[in-house]
Parts: structure tokens; C-alpha cells; sequence
């Protein structure tokens, strides 16, 4: 295993939620916790990853809820990671868990949206799945997400994360993209509906849907490298 690449100590295959872990193989978990304790395998504290790259001193925060589409937000988290950033999970309080769609790594809170402030972070990402319908009726989100925006900080929205920015009145005059499911919800809220992967309208960083996390996560990155 080189410094380079992530790899698992034993195959996916071998686990019994394969389907969910073979895309985060960018993880390398113990091989005695494959092979004697699949059953705790359920959050990231049980892994252990290949030291991060320094070469950004970013913190970013990331909104969690409810059915989260789990792989907008981990594999964008670990993506994050993986350039030296300082991902942080926001929920509704400290603490509090959440189970993604698929029903894979849970998220556990690491600040309340009472407590989340944008002077804070250097930018905010959203992932898509239900959640956002439900993250975006915290007012408290919403002020962070204008904040965020007033400040020309990096938001960035995939699949249906879109319903965030609109709530928070951020996407009037502003390309967007995501879930075929918003594009009417966007346009109502005076978006530009662009069907692209991934894009980049000033601060704002669009992604269209799990297929296209890759092209997401390099906008995103750049966006990053950038601001």
C-alpha cells in the first residue's frame, strides 16, 4: 500500500455490506476488525486512513439529515480529507445521529447548527438523498447558508441539495443544477436550471447526482484551491 493510494487490509467482498463500502474504498480498516468484528464496522471511528495531504488549511462544513444520500457525503468528505482539509459535520444538535438512504456509515453531529458560525468555515457543502428537505427548514442553517454566501464563500450543492439554496434565497440570477426532481423548485426560486455534472457559478458549486460525484468533487476541489 503506498502513501498514494488507499486500500482495504482484506476485500469488500468478504464483508456482508459490500455493496455499500466497495466505492469508499478509499478506506483501510484494521483486517482483524474485517474478519472478527464486521458488526462494529458502523461510523469512521473504526478506521484508520493514510496520512492526509497538506495542502490546504481549509475547514469545511458539512450539513447532515436525515436519509442523507450517503455517498455525496462521505465520498465528498473523504475526498476533502484526502486534500487537507478539515471537514466538520453539522447537524440539527451535537451529538445527534443520522442514517444515510442506503443505510451504510452513519453521521454523528459534530456541532449543532446553533453553534455553527460562519466565521468558522471556509466553505459549506450539502449533500443530497431527503435530508435536505429537512435541513432546510432549520432557520439557523439557512442564516449560516446566506452568511456563507454574503461572504463569497464556497457553498457547494449536489442532487438535491439545491432545495437548501433555495430556501435560503441564495440562487435568483444563478445557474444551477442537481435532481431532475428540483429543477421545477429551482427555476420557481429564479435559478438558471443548467443539466451539466458539475459546474461552478461564483462561489456556488453545483453537482448533478451520484454519477457524477467525481466531476463534483474536482469542482469543488479547485473552487477550494482557488478561493
Amino acid at each position: 500500500m503506498t502513501a498514494s493510494k488507499f486500500s482495504f487490509h482484506l476485500t469488500v467482498r468478504q464483508h456482508p455490506r459490500a455493496a455499500f463500502y466497495r466505492p469508499l474504498a478509499r478506506l483501510a480498516p484494521s483486517e482483524s476488525l474485517w474478519r472478527n468484528h464486521p458488526d462494529k464496522i458502523t461510523s469512521l471511528d473504526n478506521f484508520s486512513c493514510i496520512p492526509q495531504s497538506k495542502g490546504m488549511n481549509k475547514r469545511v462544513g458539512m450539513l447532515v439529515g436525515p436519509e442523507f444520500e450517503d455517498l455525496e457525503f462521505w465520498v465528498v468528505y473523504m475526498r476533502l480529507q484526502e486534500e487537507g482539509v478539515e471537514p466538520r459535520i453539522i447537524g440539527e444538535s451535537r451529538g445527534k445521529t443520522y442514517t444515510g438512504k442506503s443505510g451504510g456509515l452513519p453521521a454523528v453531529a459534530e456541532l449543532g447548527s446553533d453553534a455553527a458560525k460562519s466565521g468558522d468555515f471556509d466553505a459549506l457543502c450539502v449533500p443530497g438523498g431527503w435530508a435536505p428537505d429537512k435541513i432546510r427548514r432549520d432557520s439557523r442553517v439557512l442564516n449560516l447558508v446566506r452568511e456563507m454566501n454574503d461572504q463569497s464563500k464556497i457553498l457547494g450543492f449536489i442532487c438535491h441539495a439545491g432545495w437548501v439554496a433555495a430556501s435560503a434565497g441564495i440562487v435568483a440570477g444563478r445557474r444551477a443544477a442537481g435532481s431532475l426532481g428540483i429543477k421545477d423548485d429551482m427555476i420557481n426560486a429564479g435559478a438558471r436550471w443548467v443539466d451539466e455534472p458539475a459546474f461552478q457559478d461564483g462561489n456556488l458549486v453545483w453537482g448533478r447526482v451520484v454519477a457524477d460525484i467525481p466531476d463534483y468533487c474536482r469542482v469543488l476541489v479547485q473552487a477550494l484551491k482557488d478561493s
